[in-house]
């Protein structure tokens, strides 16, 4: 029976389910990424809707803490390869150019469907970076590329024992985006953010924690519970004075000069997915059938360039 406190985002058409849900739990609201199919990956209607979902939530007085999380096994895979490589879905992209639209891309550039993905990804970073509540990441499984970016720009990273956090953009040929090469240089230090891009290891959550990208870890079995308890007690304080703490921390931290780089971010990216290096790539990626296929390449049987670290 569908709990009657909860809600959903609706679809933006009839036919068509959308891939992010909405919950209230009483002070708590929950964005839940819900694209099984594609490990959720995120093509250009999860990202409108993942933006819709975070701007709701964020100037919503009533709700006091927020939760974003994926499905069991997987939190986000980045963008969605396949959807990149087709040249992205008629629905989506027909207001765009003819050569962002459905079909080959012209001269296998891809850079057009991916700013259209990342201009609403971008959208949901800053709005939960400015939201004047604590917001939380509830991460089990794969966070890779851009799920990498989206974990880290919330103010705390819950991580299950099995989640596992990975660079990756480098794998097919990409620069980085979803605010990483922002983020990373600020919790790790230039030197920390350049192994983590460089060589691509795949962090376990403890190997994460260490590093500072986790807040804690958890065990796996009743892991939604745990984090859903700590965003109740995050909802039943002080909810004014945590607003102002975070705009202080937001200031002392730099956060001011994100969304100018979030949009350098963009640029690098698109001249990254318009050049033979990425189309290359590509190919290389789906030529290996991968499990995951967001935009980082990751997938379960790949450890990374830089190996795996528990």
């Amino acid at each position: 029976m569908p709990d009657p406190n909860a809600t959903t985002a609706p679809p933006r058409s009839p036919a068509r389910q959308s891939p992010v849900r909405e919950l209230r739990l009483g002070a708590v609201g929950v964005i839940a990424l819900d694209r099984p199919a594609r490990f959720n990956s995120l093509d250009v209607r999860t990202a409108q809707d993942l933006r819709r979902a975070g701007l709701r939530m964020a100037r919503d007085a009533s709700v006091r803490a927020v939760v974003l999380r994926g499905r069991p096994g997987v939190f986000c895979s980045g963008v969605d390869l396949k959807y990149v490589r087709a040249g992205g879905d008629a629905e989506d992209l027909g207001y765009l150019a003819p050569d962002a639209r459905q079909g080959e891309p012209a001269g296998r550039r891809y850079g057009a469907v991916f700013k259209q993905v990342l201009e609403y990804v971008n959208g949901t970073i800053s709005e939960i970076r400015r939201a004047p509540k604590p917001v939380l990441a509830a991460v089990d499984g794969v966070a890779a590329a851009g799920g990498l970016g989206l974990a880290l720009c919330c103010d705390l990273v819950f991580a299950s024992e099995r989640a596992s956090f990975e660079w990756a953009y480098g794998k097919t040929g990409l620069s980085g985006a979803e605010s990483a090469t922002f983020l990373l240089p600020r919790l790790l230090g230039l030197r920390g953010a350049l192994d983590l891009a460089l060589l691509s290891p795949r962090l376990g959550a403890r190997a994460a924690r260490a590093r500072g990208l986790v807040s804690q870890v958890l065990p796996t079995e009743g892991f939604d519970d745990a984090v859903l308890d700590a965003a109740r007690r995050l909802a039943e304080g002080p909810t004014e004075a945590y607003a102002r703490m975070k705009r202080l921390l937001n200031r002392a931290a730099g956060m001011e000069g994100l969304e100018a780089h979030l949009s350098a971010e963009v640029e690098s990216l698109v001249a990254s997915a318009d050049s033979d290096e990425f189309a290359a790539g590509l190919e290389r990626f789906f030529a290996r059938e991968p499990r995951h296929p967001g935009s980082g390449g990751a997938d379960a049987d790949d450890t990374g360039g830089g190996g795996e670290e528990t």
